[in-house]
């Protein structure tokens, strides 16, 4: 494998080709949630969720639910439950590593995101989490948000990428079925393209709401 060249190896460096950013841009962030974010959050149907390790592995996992599915707990907490999913629960282990947390609030067709970084702790509060249930049932945990940083994020990389403008979608033509990629990547014997589609089927149908 060819090694990357010529890399950046200091602050300076980096400073040297980009400059400081405007005075705007350090101003906009604010060490609490204000109307506005809690307007955006209670809108928001979905969330990507940066953690990492102690080691500063890092993932990113989407979370998503009705609009409002992240609980604005008061101006500086937030609370976000934990639906059921494939049980690697990579953020919640990363948790108990490193408590810094990374969110991006998206609103469908709004280009602009919201990004609040904080402290993060997991969550079993029976009484926050009754009041996020989905389908008649409440989360096992959540995870507890201490916001630190707030800010509205600019359109560019939306404007870029035409995320919101199907009339500029790429064609999934020639582009492998989701089962096939699954299949290709677990390579557990006997396991065929059919067999992973009925189990997604089976588990979108079954598994989209909190079960006990």
């Amino acid at each position: 494998m060819t090694a990357f060249q010529e890399l950046l190896t200091t602050q300076d460096e980096l400073d040297g080709l980009y400059g400081p950013p405007m005075e705007a841009v350090t101003s906009k962030t604010i060490d609490h949630l204000d109307v506005h974010c809690r307007e955006f959050i209670a809108r928001s149907p979905f969330v990507l969720l940066a953690t990492a390790d102690a080691s500063g592995r890092c993932d990113v996992s989407p979370k998503g639910g009705p609009p409002g599915f992240v609980g604005i707990v008061d101006d500086h907490r937030l609370l976000i439950p934990d639906a059921p999913g494939n049980r690697r629960i990579d953020s919640l282990r990363n948790v108990f590593e490193n408590p810094q947390i990374g969110l991006l609030f998206l609103i469908p067709s709004l280009e602009e995101t919201l990004r609040v970084n904080g402290k993060v702790a997991i969550v079993r509060d029976e009484a926050l989490l009754a009041e996020r249930e989905l389908g008649g049932k409440p989360a096992k945990v959540g995870l507890g948000v201490e916001v630190e940083e707030a800010f509205l994020h600019c359109a560019k990389a939306f404007k870029r990428s035409g995320l919101w403008r199907p009339d500029e979608w790429q064609s999934l033509d020639g582009l492998a079925r989701p089962a096939e990629i699954w299949r290709d990547h677990m390579k557990l014997p006997g396991l065929t393209t059919e067999g992973v589609q009925d189990i997604l089927d089976d588990d979108y149908v079954n598994n989209l709401v909190w079960r006990s």
